[in-house]
């Protein structure tokens, strides 16, 4: 069964084309806020290391949270701007040799999936 013009997908547009999805609300918040979590839970884990009550010496557990969440943010950037550069080559690749990527139909998995009857 051959599809429309509608049926059919551009594979440049696959890479490009986010459609409507809405990035997460805290997705830019999350990475930086469990690292900070982590930093104060490693600066407990110093203090009882060193036999101190586990929140003893604030300030290493605010120096250790911010470095915790100075490393989540820039592990953040870093993980987006290396998906960003991976996209990138994709596209510039299809874009080179469109011969070995020619449009798509596109197919329903009832044209796909063999009918399925049971066996009792």
């Amino acid at each position: 069964m051959a599809g429309n013009m509608s049926d059919v997908i551009d594979p440049i547009k696959l890479l490009t084309d986010k459609g409507e999805r809405k990035e997460p609300f805290l997705k830019p918040y999350f990475n930086p806020l469990v690292c900070s979590i982590l930093g104060f839970g490693c600066a407990i884990f110093v203090n009882y290391g060193f036999r101190k009550p586990a929140f003893s010496g604030i300030q290493t557990h605010l120096l250790f949270s911010a470095i915790g969440g100075g490393l989540g943010y820039y592990f953040d950037n870093s993980r987006n701007e290396y998906f960003a550069k991976r996209d990138a080559v994709l596209k510039h690749y299809i874009e080179l040799h469109p011969d070995d990527f020619p449009p798509m139909v596109r197919q329903k998995y009832a044209d796909v999936l063999e009918r399925w009857v049971p066996i009792r």
